[in-house]
C-alpha cells in the first residue's frame, strides 16, 4: 500500500492570508504545514509515504493542461485557460448533479469576478490556469505568466505520484462537488481511464447541533482542544489547562462516529470520550501492572501475533463494514472492562479465578486492536522511577500507597512525603485514617 497526501501550497486563500499578514505565499504555506504536522503527531497520525506540493508539481500541471487543450477539453482565453465542462459527457457522475442544476462558485474557490466570467464560454467552466495578477507569484507558460487553478493541481499530483488510476481517493464531503467532480473531469478526459476505484468522503463535525464556522463563533481547532482553549458553545476562549483534552481522547471522540456520519461536538461528548480513553488507558497497562504476578514474559508477549478469538472476529467484521469504528470500539471496551474488573479483583483480593493465559490473550488482543485504531500505548515505569501514563490506574495508586506505607514503617518519611506529593501532582488526594489505613480520591 502506498499513501499519498498532498499540500495545496498556492491558492487564493493562501495569497489572501499572505497579504493580510504582510508575508509571502511560501512563508504562510510552510508555517501551516509545520503546525499541521505538530497536531497530527500528537494525535498519533502516521505519516504518509509522500507529501507532494502543488508548487513542486508545476511541470506535471502544465503538461496535463496541454493534453486537455489538445483533446478539445480546454481553451485559452485572455491569458487564462478554462476547462470546457460541456465537452465531458460524464460530468456530475460522482455528485449525481445535472449540469443544468449546478451553480458556478459553489466551492467558494471558483472565480466570481465579472471580468473572469466574461472569459468563459459557459458559466460552469472552471480555471485550469490563471494569468498573473500584480503582486502575486507566477510561473512562465505558453499561455503567459500565471499560476494553476486549484482543481488541476490535485489531478496532476495524483498522476505524478500514483498513476492514472488509484484505489482510494479521500476527502471531506464538501469536496464532492465541485472539486472531486472537476478532478474526475480533468483526469479521465486526459487518460480515458477511471480516476479512482473508491471515493471516501467524511462528514462534518457540528457543535451543539450547529455547523462549525467562524461566523457562528464556534470554530474549534485540534490545537484548541489539546491546550484547553475552547468552550462547548462559543468556540475558542482563554486557555484553561483543566479543559485540555488528551490527544488519545480526541482520537477516540472522532472514532465514535463512522466516518460518513456527522459527529456532534458537545462538552458531554468530550467528557464521554475522556472517560472512554481512561477506561482503555487503565486496561492497556494491565500487563505491565500485573504481568509479573501472573507469570507473564513481558519482554516477548507483545511480539506475539494477535490471537484469534470471538472479539477479534467481531472487530474485523466491524472494520470490514466500511470502517465501522463505533462497533470496533465496542469490542475494545468490552475487553477493557473485563481486564479492569480483574485488575480490581487482583488488587483487593490478591488473585483472580481466570486462568493467567486467558487474561494474557485478552490483554494481548486489546493492545494489538488498539494499535489498529491508532491509540498510543501509555507509558509505565515501575520501581523508583516516575510512573508516567497520563492517568494512574487504581492498581498503580494502591501500589504507590503501599510503598509509602512501607517507607513510613521504615521511618523514611522523606520518601513517604515524596510519594504523597507525586500522587498529588497526578490529581490523587490521600487521607490517612486513625486505624492506619489510607483512603484516596481523584481530584
Amino acid at each position: 500500500m502506498r499513501y499519498v497526501q498532498n499540500f495545496t501550497d498556492i491558492d487564493d486563500k493562501i495569497l489572501d492570508r499572505a497579504r493580510e499578514t504582510n508575508s509571502t505565499m511560501e512563508a504562510v504555506a510552510e508555517r501551516f504545514i509545520e503546525e499541521y504536522f505538530v497536531d497530527m503527531d500528537k494525535l498519533n497520525i502516521l505519516r504518509a509515504d509522500e507529501y507532494p506540493r502543488a508548487t513542486h508539481s508545476m511541470d506535471g500541471i502544465k503538461r496535463l493542461i496541454h493534453e486537455l487543450e489538445n483533446k478539445g477539453f480546454a481553451y485559452a482565453s485572455g491569458g487564462d485557460v478554462y476547462y470546457n465542462v460541456r465537452q465531458f459527457a460524464d460530468y456530475g457522475k460522482l455528485s449525481g448533479r445535472k449540469l443544468e442544476e449546478m451553480q458556478a462558485g459553489a466551492s467558494g474557490r471558483l472565480e466570481t469576478a465579472e471580468i473572469e466570467a466574461q472569459k468563459k464560454q459557459d458559466s460552469s467552466d472552471f480555471a485550469l490556469w490563471k494569468s498573473a495578477k500584480p503582486g502575486e507569484p507566477f510561473w512562465d507558460s505558453s499561455w503567459g505568466k500565471g499560476r494553476p487553478g486549484w482543481h488541476i493541481e490535485c489531478s496532476a499530483m495524483v498522476r505524478d505520484c500514483l498513476g492514472e488510476t488509484i484505489d482510494i481517493h479521500c476527502g471531506g464531503s464538501d469536496l464532492t462537488f465541485p472539486h472531486h467532480e472537476n478532478e474526475i473531469a480533468q483526469s479521465e478526459a486526459a487518460t480515458g481511464k477511471s480516476l479512482a476505484n473508491y471515493w471516501m468522503h467524511n462528514a462534518f463535525v457540528t457543535v451543539n447541533g450547529r455547523k462549525m464556522s467562524k461566523s457562528l463563533h464556534n470554530f474549534i481547532t485540534i490545537r484548541d482542544l489539546l491546550e484547553g482553549n475552547w468552550s462547548g458553545d462559543s468556540g475558542s476562549e482563554a486557555s484553561d489547562k483543566s479543559k485540555a483534552v488528551e490527544p488519545m481522547a480526541v482520537r477516540l471522540f472522532v472514532l465514535t462516529a463512522q466516518y460518513r456520519s456527522q459527529i456532534d461536538f458537545t462538552e458531554e461528548a468530550i467528557a464521554s470520550a475522556r472517560n472512554g480513553w481512561h477506561t482503555l488507558e487503565e486496561s492497556l497497562v494491565f500487563g505491565k501492572v500485573h504481568g509479573s504476578q501472573l507469570g507473564w514474559d513481558l519482554d516477548n508477549i507483545l511480539k506475539l501475533p494477535i490471537v484469534e478469538s470471538e472479539a477479534v472476529q467481531q472487530f474485523r467484521a466491524a472494520m470490514d463494514d466500511d470502517f465501522n469504528t463505533p462497533n470496533a470500539l465496542a469490542v475494545l471496551f468490552e475487553l477493557a472492562k473485563e481486564l479492569r474488573r480483574e485488575s480490581n479483583i487482583i488488587v483487593h483480593g490478591g488473585k483472580t479465578e481466570i486462568p493467567s493465559e486467558v487474561l494474557q490473550q485478552k490483554w494481548q488482543n486489546l493492545v494489538k486492536l488498539s494499535e489498529v485504531l491508532g491509540f498510543r500505548k501509555p507509558k509505565l515505569v515501575l520501581g523508583s522511577a516516575t510512573i508516567d501514563i497520563g492517568r494512574l490506574t487504581d492498581g498503580e495508586i494502591e501500589g504507590m500507597i503501599q510503598r509509602r506505607k512501607d517507607a513510613r514503617i521504615a521511618r523514611d518519611f522523606a520518601e513517604g512525603d515524596r510519594i504523597r506529593n507525586e500522587l498529588k501532582d497526578k490529581g490523587i488526594t490521600l487521607i490517612d485514617q486513625k486505624d492506619g489505613t489510607t483512603i484516596w480520591h481523584r481530584s
